[in-house]
């Protein structure tokens, strides 16, 4: 029954309404801001390589940036690229990196809107993301709400499943250990974490992420540099695969495309996440550098790049160099036999530590994107913390030991009603955010280091007097 109507929302979701919303979105975010993504990516890179500066009462762009990638870099790209391409064979590897530039323009849009409207909790740390646009910037609170309790099943619960799920699997390929003890060690290295807030995410993840990433890129570089002389088939395997020509004499060319786009675009947006507002929540929490909302933007736009073009890109790479397009529900299975194809056996023992790490990051960072929401929900409060902070180790424990197929399609359930609520927010907030962005890009232009004068905006003036960035401006007057 469960997994009947799981499918069929599924079916509905990313059948029809996401791939019309996410593709469309993209679209129109792309032309509304001049191509940002293509003519401003070397600014993106400058952005990103000044992050590093703490914020006062924020975290750090560059912590930001590490925890936002943390979360997307995990089961989605290894686990998540080889279903992909199971499914919908070699040319969902396209549609994957088609949504990624489209994304980059979204979570431009909505990472901006999280900085425009991010609020200061009782500690002093900066909180927002799509919930709290929606209540102050469309004044929509119910709406808030429902996207909050969207995330925090999908991010706080059935994420973190995923990811526990993905890292069982590894340990117990390679290793042969029991699900249910590897599960025990996830839960408590887990609980040492979350117990620690977003500053204890944040710093474990800019400690672990770069350091990971750095790795399973340049294996997989090593990976194409052996296989150099098959690059050129595989690229054209990918194209000829995602607009169905090798399948027109067959007369499946329709059915072809459909199942690539699905596959590539459902495993996409697992991964970087673009339009689904969940980065949107820690990159409120920066203290942008420069200080203005629109540089956050820069930095998660950036993060879209990295996650889907750079590091899936690696693992579709290490699946299709070995030959093996045959379909399987068992992603990292498939992504470990194929760089033990390559590199030898040492190579099931590196995909495993690698899926250990980036997962780890993932449930943590996945965690701190729900405790916001949590927070919006409760008024601010954390009486209700310690309760949800059980709920995600149990979710964490159940992902260890259960059935894999399932799991999977919760997730892309779960996902999808999260970014259905988010598209409409950033739809009817796009106005807003473009002119903030245009404001960023005209002080750029006339060199200035851009800084943000909220008192050209009169809409943002009327949110009254807990707005932050008034309070910032107030400061930072002479």
């Amino acid at each position: 029954m469960l997994e009947t109507a799981v499918n069929f929302l599924n079916s509905l979701l990313w059948g029809e309404l996401l791939v019309y919303g996410l593709v469309g979105g993209g679209l129109y975010f792309t032309i509304r801001l001049g191509f940002i993504q293509l003519l401003h990516f070397g600014h993106g890179l400058k952005v990103l390589s000044i992050s590093r500066r703490p914020g006062k009462h924020g975290l750090s762009s560059f912590q930001v940036f590490c925890t936002s990638m943390a979360a997307r870099v995990g089961a989605g790209n290894m686990a998540g690229v080889a279903v992909a391409i199971g499914a919908g064979g070699p040319g969902a590897v396209f549609w994957m990196w088609a949504i990624a530039v489209l994304g980059m323009a979204t979570a431009m849009i909505e990472s901006t809107l999280a900085q425009v409207y991010k609020v200061k909790d009782g500690e002093g740390q900066y909180r927002g993301g799509p919930a709290y646009y929606m209540e102050k910037g469309l004044g929509q609170r119910w709406m808030g709400s429902l996207f909050s309790v969207f995330l925090i099943i999908a991010f706080g619960l059935v994420f973190n499943a995923v990811q526990a799920n993905t890292i069982t699997g590894a340990m117990t390929q390679v290793f042969e250990f029991e699900p249910l003890y590897v599960g025990i060690v996830i839960v408590i290295a887990s609980a040492f974490v979350i117990t620690g807030g977003l500053r204890k995410v944040a710093k474990v993840s800019e400690l672990i992420v770069p350091f990971m990433a750095m790795i399973y890129i340049g294996i997989a570089l090593v990976v194409v540099l052996m296989n150099i002389e098959k690059l050129p088939d595989v690229f054209m395997l990918i194209i000829n695969s995602a607009f169905g020509w090798q399948e027109a004499a067959a007369g499946g060319v329709a059915y072809t495309i459909a199942q690539a786009m699905q596959s590539g675009i459902a495993r996409g947006l697992f991964s970087n996440e673009a339009g689904m507002g969940s980065a949107a929540n820690v990159a409120a929490s920066a203290s942008p550098n420069p200080n203005h909302p629109a540089s956050q933007g820069y930095v998660q736009m950036m993060g879209v790049f990295f996650d889907t073009i750079v590091i899936c890109t690696a693992t579709a790479a290490i699946i299709l160099l070995s030959g093996d397009v045959a379909g399987s529900d068992d992603g990292i299975a498939k992504t470990i036999t194929a760089l033990t194809s390559h590199v030898g056996d040492w190579g099931g023992a590196f995909i495993a530590f690698a899926i250990l790490l980036f997962c780890f990051t993932s449930i943590i960072a996945n965690y701190s994107y729900a405790e916001t929401n949590v927070m919006f929900l409760s008024g601010n409060s954390k009486k209700a913390l310690p309760v949800f902070r059980l709920l995600v180790l149990g979710m964490v424990m159940f992902g260890a030991v259960a059935k894999i197929g399932l799991v999977w399609d919760l997730a892309d359930v779960s996902m999808g009603l999260m970014a259905v609520v988010n598209i409409v927010a950033l739809i009817l907030l796009s106005g807003l955010a473009i002119r903030v962005i245009k404001d960023y890009r005209e002080q750029v232009s006339q060199g200035l280091e851009p800084k943000f004068d909220v008192t050209k905006f009169p809409e943002l003036q009327e949110e009254g007097q807990d707005n932050v960035w008034s309070k910032i401006n107030a400061q930072s007057k002479p």
